[in-house]
């Protein structure tokens, strides 16, 4: 019921009085209470076309009252607003009672600047796009007495369910209560404030609330409401606590993991065997908190298992390679598998290096700490490392070992410069030995035989990255010394990098008798799979084992070595080549102090320290530094 029913019908001559004067209102005049008109004046029953007899409902006989009945709902109870109908005619100003509204109709467009100025204030309110929420702290509890759209589609509250509820409603077993309290101390203080807290929807939903209140002064500097405005900031706070959980959890990994490669990193770098390498690796790697152990296999295929080599933290037995096993998966691939096996989740890391294979690691950790994307860059990495690790203690041992496999080859793949040479330019090449190039690089010295520099050169050019330069050319002979170099590492230094020994090569009519040595206990098939993988068509002559003599040409050769210079070396290989040492000389000093790019008189010096330390070394002389 609104102020003017009451008027009327509970205060006898005063409701009569203000109904007359009501009346004599120019302006059309209409009360509405619950869904029905209760009142209109003489001006509306004229001016709309009203009935004499009220009491109907307004969307009969009012053209604007989907427009009005949407207004009334959003103005707050005690306040009044102005409403733009869109009529010719008339505005309307809608004044919100407790149990009604009274709609007093004015001409369109003769809205007073101010007037104009509060409609639009009232408009932009309630149209914003921010959660809108008015409180009257003279009121108990400071209840809510507006919200605006915006806060019902964030909160899914309508304003009858909440206009006259103080909003804790929005509150529940999440929301921070250190956040309520800065806010109840801010209105105690009747200061603005700005929070961030969980609040919970009408359907239990919960969603970031940033909420900012602000005091509202009337013209003698009291507080008459407090404003608030909600903003739903539930993406981008998941989003920072996703950045954060993600931040901690990177913090927790680096602290683990930076132990855990140091530690990895010294084993392989100061292990003195094989052997040793892997259960270190296995010992550093159990002791990690986060897994419960970890192991070291290698296929075996005599019995086509994957043989356990270490182990530490968990037993594990051998597992046969058509087993639908993590480690048996991860063996030959270059991805990180992961499973379950008894319980426990497995992780397999291949250990490779320069495409040979020397077995799978493998991690195991209970499921709430299995290996994440993170740990796997970080564990394939010490893979990475490990297996160089293997592949220099394996290298090292060709030069210690007694029992050795020396394998023969054929080789016919024209990515092997000497291949295509013996093709191209028909003639023989026979590897002597590598060389350290002033340049930095590696190339190979080569006896030529069959064609000349000239010949030889033009084959040289029209293959890509491969550089050839005549040392010393034999007329009476026909024979050609060459030094040999390509871009890409070539035949005798890959293999080198997997711990083998190049002893010989020959090239004929584009096939390339190789014949190496690895040590007996060598992975030999990885590396003979890895040569026939990176050289198509390669063809395995001969296998055979042999023991080697107390001390080889080979190992007399490195012992020399190992007290010449790189320049008092190449000064020596090159006189011994290169015929200086015969009669007639085919060379001169000045011609082999050319093809090294120094000086004669600096060519000889080198040569003479060459000569003496080679009779040392012959006649067991101790050495002396030169």
């Amino acid at each position: 019921m609104d102020d003017t029913e009451s008027d009327r019908g509970e205060y006898g001559a005063g409701g009569e009085l203000a109904t007359a004067a009501l009346e004599r209102v120019t302006d059309p005049v209409v009360s509405v209470d619950d869904g029905t008109i209760t009142y209109a004046n003489a001006a509306a029953r004229e001016g709309l076309d009203l009935p004499d007899d009220v009491g109907g409902s307004p969307a009969s006989v009012l053209e604007s009252w989907g427009t009005l009945e949407r207004e009334i709902t959003e103005t707050a109870a005690g306040t009044d607003r102005i409403v733009e109908l869109g009529d010719e005619r008339y505005d309307a100003r809608v004044h919100r009672g407790t149990d009604g509204a009274t709609i007093t109709f004015e001409p369109a467009g003769e809205l007073p600047p101010l007037e104009r100025d509060r409609w639009v204030k009232d408009r932009a309110i309630n149209e914003a796009p921010v959660g809108v929420a008015i409180t009257d702290p003279s009121m108990a509890d400071n209840p809510l007495v507006y919200i605006n759209e915006a806060f019902g589609e964030i909160t899914g509250y309508d304003r009858e369910t909440v206009v006259g509820k103080n909003c804790r409603f929005l509150q529940g077993p999440r929301t921070d209560p250190a956040a309520v309290d800065v806010m109840r101390e801010a209105i105690a203080d009747e200061r603005p404030v700005t929070v961030e807290l969980e609040n919970y929807r009408q359907d239990g939903t919960r969603f970031w609330n940033e909420v900012t209140l602000a005091p509202v002064h009337d013209d003698h500097g009291e507080v008459t409401n407090f404003v608030g405005f909600q903003n739903d900031v539930t993406a981008r706070k998941r989003a920072e606590i996703a950045l954060q959980e993600r931040t901690n959890e990177l913090e927790r990994l680096l602290e683990r993991v930076e132990g855990l490669v140091q530690d990895v990193t010294g084993v392989v770098a100061g292990s003195t065997s094989r052997s040793t390498l892997e259960a270190d690796v296995c010992e550093r790697i159990a002791a990690e908190s986060a897994y419960d152990g970890a192991w070291i296999g290698e296929h075996n295929p005599a019995t086509n298992t994957l043989e356990v080599r270490a182990s530490a933290g968990v037993a594990v037995e051998d597992v046969a390679m058509d087993a639908d096993h993590p480690a048996t998966r991860a063996i030959d691939g270059q991805a990180v598998r992961l499973g379950t096996v008894d319980g426990m989740e497995h992780a397999g890391f291949p250990l490779t290096h320069n495409d040979v294979e020397y077995g799978v690691l493998t991690v195991c950790a209970r499921e709430e700490n299995a290996v994440d994307e993170r740990e796997e860059v970080v564990l394939s990495a010490l893979a990475r490392a490990v297996a160089s690790g293997i592949n220099a203690r394996e290298t090292s041992r060709i030069l210690e070992t007694d029992d050795v496999v020396v394998v023969e080859c054929d080789v016919t793949d024209r990515a092997v410069a000497p291949v295509a040479l013996s093709a191209d330019a028909a003639c023989t090449l026979e590897y002597n030995r590598s060389v350290h190039r002033l340049e930095g690089d590696t190339a190979s010295l080569y006896t030529v035989t069959g064609a000349s520099a000239d010949e030889l050169g033009a084959a040289a050019s029209a293959l890509d990255g491969v550089d050839v330069r005549p040392v010393v050319e034999r007329e009476g002979r026909e024979e050609l010394l060459v030094e040999l170099g390509t871009d890409e590492p070539g035949l005798v230094e890959w293999l080198s990098t997997r711990g083998a020994v190049t002893r010989s090569i020959r090239a004929v009519d584009g096939t390339a008798r190789v014949r190496l040595e690895l040590p007996q206990s060598a992975n030999v098939r990885a590396t003979v799979e890895a040569l026939e993988k990176r050289h198509p068509g390669t063809d395995v002559v001969s296998f055979r084992q042999r023991e080697r003599p107390d001390e080889t040409r080979q190992e007399f050769a490195a012992r020399l070595e190992a007290d010449l210079t790189d320049r008092q070396l190449a000064a020596l290989r090159r006189a011994y080549l290169g015929g200086y040492f015969e009669w007639p000389r085919p060379a001169t000093g000045e011609e082999l102090a050319q093809s090294m790019d120094i000086s004669r008189p600096t060519f000889h010096e080198h040569l003479r320290t060459a000569e003496a330390k080679l009779c040392r070394a012959l006649f067991e002389e101790p050495a002396r530094d030169n």
